[in-house]
């Protein structure tokens, strides 16, 4: 069975395994970069393909000052690797070489002036990995062939159960595939001095590879604490080491909320399932839309208009913490963005917008009670209509309000916060709160 560890595999050690000493990284400006606590991440998506035709690498660096304007402090670049050309659908994810970078992107030493540009800014890199499957042309197929997995007649396949025909499986029930994978990994934090992986696909890819690959990659690393984000809502990814992983379940109760489906109080049932029984120091990244996403619909037109997509973005990621950006959301870009060609965005097409993003996230940087460690005090869990929550963090108290319909809308104030002086986060004016808040269509609201 693929899936399957071979249990000799945990008696490998780390030496086995081609990380390099954490002394000898490349890159010096690393050792002087604090990677930001896991719970004050605010991580930027960068899909390559929408910054530049070519070179996007130098695209991306002329643009860091922007990104880092929003108040991001975290970079997830989507994969770099050179792509398949057999059965190719010009897909990122077919990787043809673990160890090389696309020449559409640029070069290597590119990528290190990017990772050494971010750190010079405060935000750190993380690179996407696909270790599920790699291109048919990936040079491992050819020399490893017991590397992947085979159907009963001896073919090697592409992942069961998806229409991904591009890719072939990998076996992991192979301890030298999974050497070399490691390898590979702790090739991109050696040589470019990366902070961590996001990892497509987490949940096909056996739990005890990721334990011994993520301890593997942090002892190599030491003192940096690599971010280690999976894709996937598997528990498991988080006693494999991963720090956070994918909030699925919340993008779906977003969705249905939005569009009348769900009362709202299926919002704070979900973030009450999604963290029970997690670590103090593990989260889940919540999103209003990403790359997956995005090929669908804009998230404008996902929730039903611009400032609807605002209430949903505020309503996710002021919940309970753990927030995405996905790069073009901030600039309102309307249509849908196939990953696999080159879209391009106007980065100035709506200033007011990206505005309000940074203003959004200036608060969420400001405000410990809003990020994933604070406590989170739902009220009136039953209406259909607004959510109102209190956030808590030793002397931090925020209280959100969002409006998650498309017609004027009323919630009774928590009795704690009725007739108190409060501050609006947004706009700096302070008012009395009365008994009852009402609130315009999609009108939310930050209160301090």
């Amino acid at each position: 069975m693929k899936k399957v560890f071979l249990a000799f595999l945990l008696t490998l050690v780390v030496v086995t395994m081609g990380c390099k000493p954490a002394d000898h990284h490349a890159i010096s400006v690393t050792e002087n970069y604090d990677v930001p606590e896991v719970a004050d991440v605010v991580l930027y998506q960068v899909n390559p393909r929408v910054f530049a035709p070519s070179n996007s690498f130098q695209a991306i660096i002329s643009r860091l000052d922007s990104i880092q304007d929003l108040g991001v402090n975290m970079l997830w670049i989507m994969p770099i690797y050179p792509i398949g050309e057999v059965k190719s659908k010009n897909s990122p994810y077919s990787v043809r070489d673990y160890k090389a970078v696309a020449p559409e992107y640029g070069t290597i030493d590119d990528l290190r002036m990017l990772v050494e540009s971010c750190h010079e800014r405060g935000m750190g890199v993380i690179l996407d990995w696909v270790a599920n499957h790699t291109a048919w042309d990936n040079v491992w197929l050819q020399q490893h062939p017991d590397w992947y997995t085979h159907d009963s007649t001896g073919n090697i396949i592409f992942p069961p159960g998806t229409d991904w025909t591009d890719v072939a499986d990998l076996n992991y029930d192979n301890a030298d595939m999974r050497k070399a994978m490691i390898d590979a990994m702790c090739f991109w934090v050696d040589t470019v001095g990366i902070d961590g992986f996001r990892c497509d696909v987490a949940d096909q890819v056996p739990t005890t590879f990721w334990k011994e690959c993520i301890t593997t990659l942090r002892d190599a690393a030491k003192p940096k604490h690599l971010i280690m984000l999976a894709e996937g809502a598997n528990p498991d990814n988080f006693k494999a080491g991963f720090d956070l992983n994918y909030a699925w379940e919340f993008m779906g109760a977003i969705a249905e909320v939005m569009k009348g489906e769900a009362r709202v109080g299926k919002l704070v049932t979900v973030d009450k399932h999604e963290y029970e029984n997690l670590d103090h120091d593990k989260f889940k990244l919540r999103f209003t839309t990403n790359h997956d996403e995005a090929t669908k619909a804009s998230p404008i037109t996902l929730y039903g208009g611009e400032r609807a997509s605002m209430a949903a973005f505020v309503a996710t990621t002021m919940l309970h913490g753990g927030m995405l950006i996905y790069g073009s959301q901030e600039v309102g870009y309307p249509e849908t963005i196939n990953f696999f060609k080159y879209v391009p965005v106007n980065w100035n097409a709506n200033p007011k917008l990206r505005d309000e993003y940074k203003r959004l996230i200036s608060i969420y940087n400001s405000h410990p009670a809003l990020r994933s460690s604070g406590k989170v005090l739902p009220y009136d869990d039953d209406n259909n209509s607004v959510l109102c929550v209190d956030r808590v963090l030793n002397n931090d108290n925020v209280l959100v309000v969002v409006n998650v319909r498309n017609q004027v809308s009323s919630i009774e104030v928590p009795s704690m916060w009725a007739g108190r002086t409060v501050t609006n986060l947004m706009t700096g004016v302070e008012t009395d709160l009365s008994r009852t808040l009402t609130l315009q269509p999609y009108q939310y609201l930050l209160l301090h």
